[in-house]
């Protein structure tokens, strides 16, 4: 449905993204992540033709962007982060004008006016003004806005900023719902919505991909070396020798809970490693009784700090080389 096709954008002598590739599926919940500045409202702007690529494609539904962009733009709805609204205008007046601005007939817009209201429970608030709205109500009808003409691909810029925990989950639950007849692509900090929402989530850092996958195959690339933590009874030397005897372990390092102050062996392992059986005989046989065993989960936090950190250390190595060069 949306092809990103190594798309770059430079500004002089300056990059912005470079060669950031993608693809999403009608029906998918694309997740947009990366720090301030990695590239995202770049991306953005070009898939919705607002800039201009220096190189790479986008098409939408097998529509050229750059070639046929009133074409495209028809197919797409924008959220940005602070809808474009009137604040003078009623909510019906707000979304007439949307239609007028996609060249939708009279009686069609009075049947999409009907259709977008009811769907984002404002018709309630039709004949009221924009600015005596909460933010909350100003996102839906920033919403209902996007979806007048009901292009099939939708593009949401932080649509839960500012919100309060009810608007989120009623507009986390409204996004789930849009999916099932329009592609979605989601850009928010909220990164344990990106976790519960999406699909697929992609990762930029300082205008490369980083990461493009599912929240599971995200997990499971981050996690070189499995982690679990025991706590069991026995001498320290003991409990450590029969831990790294067991083949599939890589180390073992001893930390104190900072809760309950006991003595913790976090096990490092191979991926995909199950110890559990040699574990259990080994400590068994010494007399040495499991207290408690638990993996350690890896959050996309985790992930996502990994990543980008991992991204900007390589960024200041090689800015540090052409330094280095530029000087002799």
């Amino acid at each position: 449905m949306l092809k990103v096709d190594e798309i770059s954008k430079y500004y002089g002598n300056k990059m912005a993204i470079e060669k950031v590739s993608f693809q999403a599926e009608k029906g998918q919940i694309i997740g947009l992540l990366g720090h301030n500045g990695c590239g995202k409202s770049t991306t953005m702007n070009i898939i919705t033709n607002c800039l201009t690529p220096s190189a790479g494609n986008v098409w939408i539904d097998d529509v050229k962007v750059s070639e046929h962009p009133i074409e495209a733009k028809r197919k797409i709805g924008y959220l940005p982060e602070i809808p474009p609204l009137y604040l003078d205008m009623t909510v019906e007046e707000q979304l007439r004008f949307a239609c007028r601005l996609r060249k939708i007939s009279s009686k069609e817009s009075l049947k999409q006016i009907e259709q977008v209201c009811n769907y984002l429970n404002i018709s309630g608030v039709r004949k009221r003004l924009i600015h005596n709205l909460s933010k909350g109500y100003r996102q839906r009808v920033g919403f209902a806005q996007a979806l007048i003409g009901s292009p099939e691909l939708l593009i949401l810029d932080e649509p839960l900023v500012g919100l309060d925990p009810q608007q989120i989950i009623e507009l986390r639950e409204l996004i789930v719902k849009l999916k099932e007849e329009h592609t979605i692509i989601l850009s928010s900090h909220i990164l344990s919505e990106i976790a519960v929402t999406c699909d697929r989530i992609i990762v930029l850092s300082n205008g490369h991909l980083v990461a493009n996958d599912t929240l599971r195959g995200l997990i499971r690339q981050a996690s070189e070396k499995q982690e679990w933590i025991l706590q069991a009874d026995g001498p320290q030397g003991k409990l450590i020798s029969i831990i790294e005897q067991i083949p599939l372990v890589n180390r073992c390092e001893i930390k104190k809970n900072l809760l309950s102050g006991a003595e913790e062996y976090h096990i490092y392992m191979k991926e995909g490693a199950d110890i559990h059986r040699e574990l259990f005989a080994g400590l068994s046989e010494a007399g040495c009784p499991i207290q408690m065993l638990k993996p350690v989960d890896v959050s996309l936090e985790d992930i996502f700090l990994r990543l980008t950190q991992d991204r900007r250390y390589e960024n200041e190595k090689e800015a540090e080389t052409k330094h280095v060069r530029n000087l002799s």
